[in-house]
Order: C-alpha cells, then structure tokens, then sequence
C-alpha cells in the first residue's frame, strides 16, 4: 500500500506553477489587502461619496485620472519594448500563407 500511495503523489499530468505564475498570485494578494485597506482609512477618515463626487467634478483630477493610467500604461509597453530587444528576442516574422487557387478560377477552359 505505500508504494500506491507514493505513487499518487508522482503524478506526471500534475503541473506545479511555475515562480514566475506564484508570483503573480502573491502580487494580486497584496494589491487586494492594499486595496481593502486603503478603502477602510478612507472610511475612518470619513472620506464621503459627496465628497468623492465634488473632487471629481474638477477639471484636474479628470485629467490626472485620464493621464496617470495612460502614462502607466506607455510606460510599461515601452518597458516590454527594451526587455524583448534586451533580450534579443525578437520573434521571426511568419512566412505568409500561400494562395490556392481554386478550381473554378477563371482562365481555366471548361472543356
């Protein structure tokens, strides 16, 4: 019985994640806790939705909310942009498919 027990736990279908997918997970942790208690010190702060509302009706803080996620979003393509050719990885271009013509094509005679 111990060998079948050992057995079930060297499955070759079983797929540990990988660090980097570990790591993905405890940053999404975390952002969440961040989240969740950056939410409650709002709260004890007494931070109100008519508050929030009357920051958000002035013309600064619609930029800075359509800027900052813009800019962070730039600035992460142009990081990828530099570790992909860090790396030199810059993957080949696919080789174009070729055209079949089909069997109704015209310039074939029919007869």
């Amino acid at each position: 019985m111990v060998g079948v027990e050992a057995r079930k736990d060297v499955d070759p279908m079983h797929k540990s994640a990988s660090p980097r997918r570990k790591r993905a997970w405890l940053l999404g942790l975390a952002g969440s806790i961040l989240l969740g208690l950056a939410a409650t010190g709002a709260f004890l702060v007494g931070v109100t939705p008519a508050m929030a509302a009357a920051l958000a009706s002035q013309p600064d803080t619609q930029v800075a909310v359509f800027m900052v996620p813009l800019a962070l979003l730039i600035l992460v393509l142009l990081y990828e942009v530099a570790r992909i050719a860090w790396r030199d990885a810059v993957p080949a271009p696919a080789p174009h498919p070729r055209r079949r013509r089909p069997h109704w094509a015209s310039g074939r005679s029919a007869g």
